[in-house]
């Protein structure tokens, strides 16, 4: 048993929201074992389409419960699937003051087919892979560089790995997000995943991608907003106030979990090169980060930092327009002088902003007013009194 970072209470409303095999289900059927409640499955195609074709019931089902069976908790999973039945959830906290525990793998056309979400009665929380924080003993950077931390697949032989986050890239990333009506044509879309690839933890050039992917411009700025509404990627902004250096202010963009980046680039391999590895290592520790940021529900802000001249800082952690500290991530276990140059170039404009260089060496020292922590210790030190 992994115990997860995120925790909730079955006594309170929920909207749990995250891509598919990050433990959604498993996480709320572990915290409901000994809690009498309904589970009304979305997955399963008989309750799908009992409720699909009449809506009605789903009320009637939930209220038989409550008065001849003394529910009080409703776990519904994978509410997208029927955004519809928001509006009975809706009538039930208000008039029964039932308690709704809902999962769901895309925000997307829950925000379609139900613009406030609740009006705010159900707080909305995320999961992602699992955690250098919760794996612990059983982490393994390597691993996770290359097949990622999705809960449902760290576990597996390594052959069972490539071959399950392989079907997950196709029918998941593709086919499903084709079934759900986001998209009409899956041959566009795929070329544009397969490109999409190569950008991870670049700067976000829809330009380039709609040549190379031979999709249009409109239509790549289109996917990339599904890859974001379905919680497969995001942007990292730019930071972009300076006084004495022009920024650029283009965002960078990742993808959620490393073995859908190594998928992409047909990189299935613990042998890939040190260069691949230092970008996915950079998306790796970011992710991380993220995961814990959203867990403390904090409202800590990320940035990375670019000059135009190319002087770069990987990671700012900013609050309320206030940077916190700047980080730099290397794919390394020996530093050199010309790994410190993007923070050094940061400090001549911050020069009160605490500086990190993050690394996979085993000794902890400082340089020039800049930390060089191994990376399992700027984690931990990040977790408990940075975010």
């Amino acid at each position: 048993m992994i115990h997860r970072l995120f925790k909730f209470s079955a006594e309170k409303n929920i909207f749990l929201l995250g891509p598919r095999q990050t433990g959604k289900s498993a996480l709320i059927k572990n915290e409901l074992k000994n809690i009498l409640h309904f589970e009304i499955n979305l997955l399963k195609s008989e309750t799908y389409k009992r409720y699909q074709k009449n809506p009605e019931f789903f009320k009637q089902d939930i209220l038989y419960k409550v008065k001849n069976e003394k529910i009080r908790i409703i776990f519904v999973d994978e509410i997208q699937k029927l955004p519809i039945l928001l509006d009975d959830i809706h009538f039930l906290i208000e008039e029964y003051k039932i308690k709704f525990i809902l999962s769901g793998s895309s925000p997307r056309k829950l925000k379609k087919g139900q613009a406030n979400l609740l009006g705010g009665r159900v707080p909305i929380r995320y999961l992602f892979p699992f955690t250098y924080l919760e794996l612990n003993e059983s982490f393994n950077l390597e691993q996770a560089l290359i097949y990622g931390t999705l809960p449902g697949i760290y576990f597996l032989l390594e052959s069972d790995k490539r071959d399950s986050l392989i079907t997950y890239v196709e029918t998941y990333l593709k086919e499903e997000i084709l079934a759900e009506g986001i998209i009409r044509n899956l041959e566009p879309f795929s070329r544009f995943l397969d490109i999409c690839g190569i950008y991870n933890s670049e700067l976000l050039n829809y330009s380039n991608i709609s040549r190379e992917s031979a999709v249009a411009l409109k239509t790549v700025q289109n996917y990339f907003q599904i890859l974001e509404d379905t919680l497969i990627a995001y942007k990292l902004p730019a930071w972009d106030k300076s006084v004495k250096k022009q920024l650029a202010l283009t965002p960078k963009f990742y993808f959620f979990d490393n073995g859908i980046t190594s998928v992409l680039n047909n990189q299935l391999n613990l042998s890939a090169d040190s260069n691949y590895k230092g970008k996915v290592f950079e998306q790796y520790i970011i992710n991380e980060l993220r995961a814990i940021k959203f867990y403390k529900n904090s409202l800590l802000k990320f940035h990375f930092w670019r000059t135009v001249a190319g002087s770069e800082v990987d990671l700012l952690i900013t609050d309320n327009n206030k940077i916190l500290t700047a980080i730099e991530i290397k794919y390394k276990t020996k530093i050199n002088s010309k790994d410190f140059s993007g923070l050094k170039s940061f400090r001549e404009e911050q020069p009160m902003v605490p500086l990190y260089l993050v690394y996979t060496g085993e000794e902890s020292y400082e340089v020039d007013g800049i930390t060089i922590l191994h990376y399992k210790t700027f984690i931990k030190i990040v977790a408990e009194k940075i975010i």
